[in-house]
């Protein structure tokens, strides 16, 4: 059976080309966001990324109109670009909007998990432990999210998967704020750990209620963020 594991990657790709330029910027981009090192708002200066990454700019700004396609930065003249920012209400949306997507993807990949994806699955929560102890939110937030798409690659969706794909890195910038709390650290842990047991059991429905109790309390988390910062 082939490893649906390798469908996963939304970094660099695993075959045995060369990367290009443009896949090393964009990898490095969403690991700057997705680790917190670039925030909602914050400007992209496209000469000090291509400095850092011993590059030209034009692989940059070609990673960058990807991921403003994707949403995930935004352009404006005179500003250049800048990590979108979404209000409580987008990312709300965001999650409900996963919630009918991934349960489809649960129920449809449960029975077909084999004992090779609940190992992978049982090496990502225990990568989730070991960076959440060490406060890495950036190997936390790629564990983590290796942890979940082992399960929905499972369901053989590639474009369900793409469309959750898509709604994940449009909240990539929040998910590191979450991480950021230890309580937080620890609910994830936990949370992983119910739903392991349950897709060992093969209880999809069971697996459905624990990961949406997973995503609203991720939002209800982000919601105290958000609402702290708001201006008064």
């Amino acid at each position: 059976m082939p490893d649906r594991s390798l469908r996963s990657a939304d970094r660099l790709p695993r075959s045995p080309r060369a990367v290009t330029a443009q896949e090393a910027a964009l990898a490095y981009l969403r690991d700057r966001i997705a680790g917190g090192a670039l925030r909602p708002d914050d400007r992209i200066g496209q000469e000090q990324i291509a400095f850092e990454l011993g590059s030209s700019v034009i692989p940059v700004r070609e990673a960058l109109k990807i991921l403003e396609a994707e949403g995930q930065v935004i352009y404006a003249p005179r500003r250049g670009y800048h990590v979108a920012r979404l209000g409580l209400k987008d990312l709300v949306e965001a999650y409900r909007i996963r919630r009918l997507l991934e349960d489809e993807a649960v129920r449809v990949a449960v029975p077909r998990l084999t004992p090779d994806d609940l190992g992978r699955l049982d090496e990502a929560i225990a990568d989730v432990e070991h960076a959440g102890a060490a406060g890495d939110v950036l190997a936390m937030a790629a564990a983590n999210r290796r942890f979940h798409f082992t399960v929905f690659d499972a369901a053989d969706m590639p474009r369900l998967i793409n469309f959750i794909r898509m709604l994940w890195q449009s909240t990539d910038p929040y998910r590191s704020r979450y991480y950021a709390e230890p309580a937080s650290r620890q609910l994830v842990d936990a949370e992983h750990r119910a739903v392991l047991a349950a897709l060992q059991t093969r209880d999809a429905e069971a697996v459905v209620a624990l990961l949406r109790a997973h995503r609203d309390h991720a939002v209800e988390g982000l919601t105290r963020v958000l609402e702290g910062e708001a201006p008064h």
